[in-house]
């Protein structure tokens, strides 16, 4: 009876921390992007809002986030969730293009994924 309660409780704890995981509002993110200041396909998110666009070194960027760079333009809140709705959109938008696949994480959604990267 105490193995069975034991085995029970360490596999609700491994489903919690899936669940939680998969509730994140990052959950489409981590494919690419990594949740501190590394890169990984896409550069990292830590620190990502208040920081100007397309500056993590030695990542090749899209035409649209070097003259964004270029022209100093900052990661805002606004900006954000523009960007992980609709990327390809915000880009042709702006006279370039981007590398980021089209997310489609818009609304409130785009709202707490941005919250959640502003915590990282």
């Amino acid at each position: 009876m105490k193995k069975a309660l034991m085995i029970a409780a360490a596999a609700a704890f491994v489903m919690g921390g899936v669940m939680t995981a998969e509730a994140s509002a990052l959950g489409k993110c981590k494919a690419c992007h990594n949740f501190d200041e590394s890169k990984k396909v896409g550069p990292g998110l830590k620190g990502v809002v208040g920081r100007t666009q397309g500056s993590m070194e030695g990542f090749k960027y899209g035409s649209y986030l070097e003259s964004q760079h270029a022209a100093g333009a900052v990661w805002t809140e606004e900006a954000m969730e523009a960007w992980v709705c609709d990327s390809k959109g915000v880009a042709k938008a702006g006279g370039g293009k981007s590398k980021m696949p089209a997310q489609k994480v818009c609304g409130d959604d785009a709202k707490a994924a941005v919250a959640e990267m502003k915590g990282l």
